[in-house]
C-alpha cells in the first residue's frame, strides 16, 4: 500500500513562523492545478502498488475550487489503483470553512480535515493574542466556529494542530487550548513546540530583539501538560507529535512513519519508492514551466544501505511502537541490529529508552529528547 501527496503552494498570508514553500501570489493556482493534474500522468508508473491514502497539503490547499479539487482527484483514480476505503485528507484553513465548501469537499470524496497540520494554515491556539503575535488570518472565535461546522457536515475525522512553546503562550492558557479541543471532541491532535526556521519572519525579529526567543524548559514544560491531559482523555500518543483517539489515527502520516512508499506531486513535493528518494522543484513557474513541456523538474537521491538504517531509525524512533528489531535486520543485518543495542543500552540505563518484546522504544521521560537520541543511534 502507498500514499499520494498533493502539494498546493499558495497561501491568503504568511505566517511568521513558516519556511514551507509557497506564495501569497495566487494568480498561478489555476495554472498550478492544471500542471498538477499533468504531473499525475507523467508519474502514473511511479508507484506499483495500491493508493491508501490521498493528502492535499501545502500552502492551502482549501483555497482549491471544486473543478481543481474534482480534477486532481479524477486524474489520480484515473491513473492509480485506489483502493475502496481510501482515507483522503485536506488541510483546510479556517477561513475556508463553510457550509458551502464543506459540501463540496465532501461531494468530491474528502473524508478527513486536517486543520493545519504541518503547514503555514490551521487552528495553532484558542486565544487571541496568540494568533496575532504568530500572524495567523483567522481569529478565535473562527477557530471554534470552524471546527463545529465542519462536524455539523460530517466530518468525523478531524484533526487540528496546536503549537505550544510560544513567547505569549502561559502554561495557564496551554491548558485551556487543550482542555478546549477535548471538549470540542476533537479526535487528532497534532502539537508542535514553536520552531524557529532560519530565514523566517520570526528568525528576524528574535534576532532584531523584537520578539523574546523560545525557551526549552518552557516547552519542556508544555509537552509534559500534553501529554498528561491527552493520556487522561483517552488519547493514544502514536507518535511524538500525535495523538490519536481509537482508531483515528492519522493513516497518511503514519505510513510515512512505516516506511511505506509515496508520491509527491507539485512543486517542492517529495517521492519515496525504498529505493530512493526525489523532489520536484521548489519554484512554482519553474515548475509549471517544465510540465507544460512535458518534463517533471525534480532531483534524485539513491540510498545508500547506511542511509536506509538511518531513515527507518529516525522515523520508527519517534513512534510508540518504536524500532522493531526483526525489521532492522531484514534492512541493515544482524550487525546493525547489534550494533544499536549496544548504542542503545545506555539510553536504557537513563529509562529514556526501553526494550519490550524485541523493540526499541522511547519512554514518556524520553519523548522530549527523540531527535537526539535517533541521531546519536544513527550508523555513521
Amino acid at each position: 500500500m502507498a500514499g499520494i501527496y498533493i502539494h498546493i503552494p499558495f497561501c491568503k498570508k504568511a505566517c511568521n513562523y513558516c519556511n514551507f514553500h509557497f506564495s501569497v501570489n495566487k494568480q498561478a493556482l489555476p495554472k498550478m492545478a492544471e500542471a498538477i493534474v499533468v504531473e499525475t500522468v507523467l508519474q502514473k508508473h511511479y508507484l506499483n502498488e495500491p493508493i491508501e491514502t490521498i493528502y492535499f497539503g501545502g500552502g492551502t490547499p482549501s483555497l482549491l475550487s471544486a473543478d481543481q479539487l474534482n480534477s486532481i482527484l479524477a486524474v489520480i483514480h484515473q491513473n492509480f489503483e485506489v483502493e475502496k476505503q481510501v482515507e483522503i485528507t485536506l488541510e483546510a484553513n479556517p477561513d475556508d470553512i463553510n457550509a458551502s465548501n464543506l459540501q463540496v469537499w465532501k461531494l468530491a470524496g474528502i473524508n478527513r480535515l486536517s486543520i493545519g497540520i504541518q503547514s503555514s494554515i490551521g487552528i495553532q491556539s484558542f486565544f487571541e493574542e496568540d494568533l496575532q503575535w504568530m500572524g495567523r488570518a483567522h481569529n478565535a472565535d473562527q477557530a471554534i466556529q470552524c471546527i463545529e461546522l465542519a462536524q455539523a457536515a460530517g466530518f468525523d475525522n478531524l484533526s487540528i494542530d496546536l503549537i505550544y512553546g510560544g513567547p505569549t503562550l502561559s502554561d495557564g492558557n496551554w491548558k485551556q487550548n487543550i482542555e478546549r479541543a477535548i471538549q470540542l471532541k476533537i479526535p487528532h491532535l497534532s502539537c508542535y513546540a514553536l520552531t524557529v526556521e532560519p530565514k523566517t519572519a520570526l528568525a528576524k525579529k528574535i534576532k532584531e530583539q523584537a520578539v523574546p526567543n523560545v525557551d526549552p524548559e518552557k516547552q519542556a514544560e508544555h509537552f509534559a501538560i500534553l501529554t498528561e491531559l491527552t493520556q487522561l482523555a483517552g488519547y493514544e500518543h502514536y507518535e511524538i507529535s500525535n495523538f490519536a483517539l481509537p482508531t483515528k489515527r492519522s493513516r497518511h502520516n503514519a505510513n510515512y512513519w512505516q516506511g511505506k512508499h509515496y508520491l509527491g506531486l507539485g512543486p517542492a513535493a517529495h517521492s519515496f519508492n525504498g529505493n530512493s528518494r526525489q523532489w520536484n522543484i521548489a519554484n512554482n513557474s519553474l515548475y509549471i514551466t517544465a510540465i507544460q513541456q512535458q518534463q517533471i523538474p525534480f532531483e534524485i537521491e539513491h540510498l545508500t544501505q547506511q542511509q536506509k538504517i538511518n531513515e527507518y531509525i529516525m522515523t520508527a524512533l519517534r513512534t510508540m511502537e518504536g524500532i522493531n528489531l526483526t525489521q532492522l535486520k531484514t534492512i541493515g543485518g544482524e550487525a546493525a541490529v547489534d550494533r544499536i543495542l549496544k548504542e542503545a543500552n545506555r539510553f536504557i540505563q537513563e529509562a529514556t529508552m526501553s526494550l519490550e518484546l524485541n523493540h526499541l522504544i522511547i519512554t514518556p521521560k524520553g519523548k522530549f529528547y527523540a531527535d537526539g537520541i535517533a541521531a546519536e543511534l544513527f550508523q555513521l
